[in-house]
């Protein structure tokens, strides 16, 4: 049995199957990848990150470890640096130094507020806003987020008030509202306080001991990964 995360499969009311691995955020680390995460040639367990361009690979959403992007050097474009396009999205950050998350608003990590740069790792993605529930669609509207009535397969981040954090991928073709519902009913026992959707469809994919789950099988750049998979 893993002691440094844990999976669980859950099945939501509304027939969503979500994928989970909880773990603390200190055990996260966003890496850099050239394939999909469940290549056998990939060793890292953990989820698919945020958006990416399907022909060149270039990353287009937030991707920071410790104000370092993990393609490339600072402000370049496609390298994990920015949310790439004109709308500001919805970053999950994990300020180490403080012990707190939180989800800003923003287009590029040199704007991200963190007490200090060298311990801190945030994903872009799209605000999942869970404690707005007459609002969220009109947030994730606001960022742009692709095919969020579509039925698609899944990928998010959640927290919640005891610091842990949640990957959640499904492969059950569902829309975000769905997808969004399934996770407040199955995840974190009514203490979640917010996260991120990150890329969907055949980007969803997952890796652990327990589950696979492959999406379309694609080659993803960019991945949520577990510091120890132990």
């Amino acid at each position: 049995m893993a002691t440094n995360y844990t999976y669980t499969k859950y099945t939501a009311t509304n027939g969503v199957v979500l994928h989970t691995i909880k773990t603390t955020p200190k055990n996260i680390i966003l890496k850099a990848i050239s394939s999909a995460v469940t290549s056998s040639s990939q060793p890292n367990y953990g989820i698919n990150g945020g958006f990416f361009d399907f022909s060149t690979q270039n990353i287009l959403s937030i991707a920071v470890n410790n104000h370092a992007p993990v393609k490339g050097a600072a402000g370049d474009y496609g390298v994990g640096w920015t949310n790439a396009g004109t709308a500001k999205r919805g970053t999950l950050v994990w300020d180490d130094a403080a012990g707190k998350y939180s989800v800003q608003v923003t287009d590029s990590a040199s704007n991200l507020t963190v007490t200090d740069k060298t311990k801190y790792w945030a994903q872009g993605g799209i605000s999942m806003s869970l404690g707005n529930d007459s609002g969220w669609a009109a947030q994730a509207d606001a960022e742009k987020m692709p095919n969020r009535t579509g039925k698609v397969e899944r990928a998010g981040l959640v927290y919640n008030t005891g610091l842990n954090i949640w990957l959640v991928v499904t492969n059950t073709n569902c829309t975000a509202a769905e997808f969004r519902t399934a996770i407040k009913e199955k995840v974190g026992s009514g203490t979640l306080v917010n996260g991120i959707f990150l890329d969907g469809s055949g980007s969803s994919q997952m890796k652990c001991a327990e589950a696979s789950v492959s999406g379309d099988g694609r080659k993803v750049p960019e991945m949520v990964a577990l510091k120890d998979k132990s």
